[in-house]
């Protein structure tokens, strides 16, 4: 993916604070230390995203502008010669991590409410992406924020992050599981596997 440009273009702590913004937007979601900003750094191929030990650190909402290079018009639908057209700049939005037990618990209600406000004011979402640690599968706590995506009916990808802690057999196990059950289309991630990016950037674009 050749990106042009990636930067933080924000950070609010509710709802209230969020601008009016029309561009394409692919959210993140998923549990504290499930490794949002290792998979956000990665596509991005910039350290834009804290990465942190100590879970529970994300506990707003980021917004990252990226605009992407052009990207040739298909010639098959094209009635001229076939011309570039601008990918159109999109937001990538990191919603905070949840389900960690170490927060307080007024700390994790607002977490949880910001979410919610979040996903009942972001304009234009193209698609959520929700991430799962390969290594406990699905738990409660994604449920819950799964229920709240599928509510708003917006495309859903899962993300099996730190995929080359557990065994291709496992991996596959998990992926049909969250298919069969929740009719999930989970991708396994690592950091070690570039092939796993590059499909995530195309289901990205495609949502685009």
């Amino acid at each position: 993916m050749n990106i042009k440009k990636a930067e933080l273009v924000g950070t609010y702590f509710n709802a209230g604070q969020l601008p009016a913004d029309v561009r394409p937007k692919i959210l993140f979601f998923g549990r504290s230390n499930v490794g949002k900003s290792t998979l956000i750094n990665s596509l991005l191929e910039r350290r834009l995203a804290k990465t942190s030990s100590t879970p529970g650190k994300t506990l707003s909402v980021n917004y990252y502008g990226v605009s992407l290079a052009p990207v040739a018009a298909p010639r098959k639908e094209a009635m001229t010669p076939a011309r570039g057209f601008p990918a159109p700049g999109i937001i990538f939005a990191d919603l905070p991590g949840y389900g960690y037990a170490r927060v307080s618990k007024g700390e994790s209600v607002r977490v949880r409410r910001l979410i919610a406000d979040f996903l009942a004011r972001a304009e234009n979402v193209r698609l959520a992406v929700l991430l799962i640690d390969s290594r406990r599968g699905f738990l409660a706590s994604d449920l819950e924020v799964l229920a709240q995506i599928v509510e708003k009916n917006l495309p859903i990808l899962t993300i099996l992050t730190k995929s080359d802690k557990i065994s291709f057999s496992q991996q596959r196990n998990l992926i049909a599981q969250l298919k069969n059950k929740f009719g999930l289309l989970a991708i396994s991630f690592s950091i070690k596997s570039p092939p796993a990016k590059d499909e995530i950037w195309r289901r990205i674009q495609e949502a685009v």
